[in-house]
């Protein structure tokens, strides 16, 4: 009972974090972020996925339950994602939009947008399983962003802009649980070590892109805990439904691999700050001591049985979803909740930020 009060004492702190849109985050020496601008998977994508042909949307209920009047705009989770999270703890604005959003205006450019696509992964075999958008094709369009921005703000107020800006690539959880896990190819091809090279070769490869375009802030998020995700429970849990334990040896694989590649390319990258963001043991201190932080539910889901519905299986029509949604890390099978995410985006800010500078 103890430590169920104190759980939700820090939350009640969380909370009141977040009822202004004034920076919450101290910065070192009155430093400032000009903008977030974000690549990856669906842990950041605000709805970029939303007029593709895939089936890896959520531009529906009950997704975006709690969100600004229950409106479902394709982020993947009840509510905010963590780079909504991120630029509202920075005092940028309220919410990271998505770059595709046809209502986007001019002056959403210069304090950030997302690129960020629901399904993708480092390896393109990822993106191309669910028909969604690849890193290169986020990085396409960031090119094209960068034009848009230069003819609105001008060239050397954009070079300021995206010298102050952080940059976040987020990517590997769909590479480990949809793609090397999930059908047999790249198992026949890579053993979990060379597999990890694979995307730590990728991503390292997207942060030296990024750089070369005046990119001087990268944060690097590690792959999370993914064998814990309920789905991932399911699928190779066991009857028990334990955490999957050749999920999360990958991830930690990749994590070791990716952690020392980032430490190489400071070296590498004058003038640069990059950051490798983990949270794969935030995120599992959460779903091992789920009560310190207020949580009661984490090997399931809200939507549904929580157990395997995401994305098309959550929708309209599941016949459940839980009442009582703060009690839960994971929103749907794959995806933490607004409350899961602001928990974890306000530990890693706190520990990382000043990292940047």
């Amino acid at each position: 009972m103890k430590l169920l009060v104190l759980g939700i004492s820090s939350l009640a702190i969380v909370f009141s974090l977040f009822c202004t849109n004034e920076a919450v985050v101290k910065l070192p020496d009155n430093k400032t972020v000009s903008a977030i601008i974000a690549f990856g998977d669906s842990i950041i994508d605000p709805g970029n996925n939303n007029n593709l042909r895939s089936l890896a949307k959520c531009d529906f209920p009950p997704y975006g339950r709690d969100f600004m009047g229950g409106m479902p705009t394709g982020r993947f989770s009840n509510g905010k994602i963590p780079t909504d999270l991120i630029v509202e703890e920075l005092g940028i604005k309220e919410l990271l939009p998505p770059y595709l959003d046809p209502n986007l205006q001019p002056n959403d450019l210069p304090t950030g947008v997302s690129f960020a696509s629901g399904g993708a992964g480092y390896d393109p075999l990822t993106s191309s399983m669910v028909s969604v958008l690849t890193l290169s094709d986020q990085l396409r369009l960031y090119e094209e962003y960068l034009g848009k921005l230069k003819s609105f703000v001008g060239e050397e107020k954009t070079s300021d802009i995206l010298s102050k800006a952080i940059f976040l690539v987020v990517a590997s959880s769909d590479d480990i649980a949809n793609n090397y896990f999930r059908t047999p190819l790249r198992r026949l091809q890579y053993d979990m070590s060379s597999y990890s090279d694979l995307l730590v070769n990728a991503s390292s490869s997207i942060i030296q892109e990024l750089y070369g375009s005046g990119a001087r802030k990268i944060g690097v998020f590690s792959a999370p805990p993914i064998g814990c995700v309920p789905s991932q429970r399911t699928l190779g849990g066991g009857i028990l439904r334990s955490c999957a334990t050749d999920r999360n040896l990958l991830a930690l694989t990749f994590n070791a691999k990716l952690s020392s590649e980032l430490e190489s390319l400071k070296a590498k990258l004058p003038n640069a700050k990059v950051v490798y963001l983990d949270i794969y043991t935030q995120l599992l201190d959460m779903i091992e001591n789920p009560n310190k932080y207020g949580f009661e539910v984490v090997d399931r889901g809200c939507c549904g049985t929580g157990m395997v519905e995401v994305s098309v299986l959550c929708n309209r029509l599941t016949p459940v979803t839980c009442p009582n949604v703060s009690q839960y890390i994971f929103w749907d099978s794959f995806h933490p909740t607004e409350l899961g995410y602001k928990v974890l985006v306000h530990e890693v800010l706190k520990k990382y930020i000043s990292s940047f500078f």
